[in-house]
């Protein structure tokens, strides 16, 4: 059994980590504010080319009335025999579950198609190296390529890791999603793959956030998400958010956006006819390759935030538990300190009778 010395170290050292978790809690809800305040100001625009390209898509006609073949690839949708997932994960621990969820979201997804080839695309550190001890990367062909154009190329497994992308949070920029949309819109429209999934966490609010699995590519409505998963928080997890949150004085409230929303999905929206400047096919394939660099673009920010939010709540738990022990040391040393005392008592009481 530990004496009283050991215990006081015991107590220091755990008095030390508990103002780490502290410090670290307290920056992550800095953190989280400033990234909710990034998504919540990306959705008008996110809406608003939505909106534009809805409109678009009303005054002309994007089927071909002969063949009824999509005039744009990328609406062309086809029998998924080859797919890619785009997992979004992050690039730091200590953030309780939120990684492993996503992976556990991504590996159900990759069960359930047992008769289709998948593509990773990795964002993240963390998914990186969870997933490289599972899945082995693809071979380049001789001209760079994965692929040559809709033949299959020659795999060594069924699900092979065609990309990794870390440290791309760190610094989140448009122009780094945009690059990830590039590669994504040119595999799709070469037929190197046949369907592109996102897999991340939405973030509504604090206390509203779920695990999407939400298909981006053949786009089959513009401006409603295609779910093919979601799972919920719990009603445990959302009440430690909660608790996390009040007690780092993050608002548990979403901030009212409708009225932005609301103007953001008018733009472009009148009945009225327009006239062109371009073809509306030219418009249509730069809008469309732009419409899904915003989707991936706010799906990170959101990705974000809900791992800020995360790592304030396992921050907050980690506090609380190094004062739960901090706690226990203390009363087990009082014990201690209190039994030698008596025990010296009664061994000058038994002296002094001896006398």
């Amino acid at each position: 059994m530990a004496n009283v010395l050991d215990l006081r170290r015991r107590i220091r050292s755990v008095k030390n980590t508990r103002q780490i978790t502290k410090a670290m809690k307290m920056v992550a809800a800095a953190k989280l504010r400033r990234s909710q305040e990034r998504a919540f100001e990306a959705r008008p625009y996110a809406r608003m080319i939505a909106s534009v390209l809805a409109s678009l898509v009303r005054r002309i006609d994007i089927y071909d009335p002969d063949t009824g073949e999509a005039k744009h690839p990328l609406l062309e949708a086809r029998l998924e025999k080859r797919v890619t997932v785009v997992m979004v994960t992050g690039d730091k621990g200590f953030a309780g579950a939120f990684n492993a969820n996503v992976l556990k979201a991504t590996h159900r997804f990759i069960d359930e198609r047992t008769d289709v080839d998948v593509d990773l695309e990795i964002v993240g550190r963390k998914g990186i190296g969870v997933l490289r001890r599972s899945y082995a990367p693809a071979s380049l062909a001789a001209d760079g390529r994965f692929t040559q154009g809709p033949q299959p190329r020659n795999r060594g497994a069924r699900v092979e890791i065609t990309g990794e992308h870390a440290g791309m949070l760190d610094n989140l920029t448009f122009e780094k999603a945009a690059c990830l949309a590039d590669i994504l819109v040119e595999r799709y429209s070469s037929q190197e793959t046949d369907a592109v999934y996102l897999v991340f966490n939405e973030f509504q609010s604090v206390i509203s956030q779920r695990i999407v699995v939400e298909r981006i590519l053949p786009i089959v409505e513009v401006g409603k998400p295609d779910i093919a998963g979601a799972v919920e928080l719990e009603r445990e997890q959302r009440e430690e958010i909660a608790r996390a949150a009040q007690s780092a004085g993050v608002s548990l409230k979403a901030e009212d956006t409708r009225q932005a929303d609301e103007e953001a999905s008018k733009f472009g929206t009148a009945q009225v006819d327009y006239i062109y400047e371009q073809q509306p096919s030219e418009l249509m394939g730069a809008l469309l390759p732009r419409y899904i660099a915003t989707q991936l673009f706010h799906a990170m920010l959101e990705s974000v935030a809900a791992e800020h939010a995360a790592r304030m709540t396992a921050m907050d738990a980690a506090t609380n538990n190094a004062s739960d022990m901090i706690d226990a040391y203390t009363l087990t040393m009082n014990r201690l300190r209190q039994a030698a005392i008596t025990k010296e008592i009664i061994e000058i009481v038994s002296g002094a009778a001896a006398i």
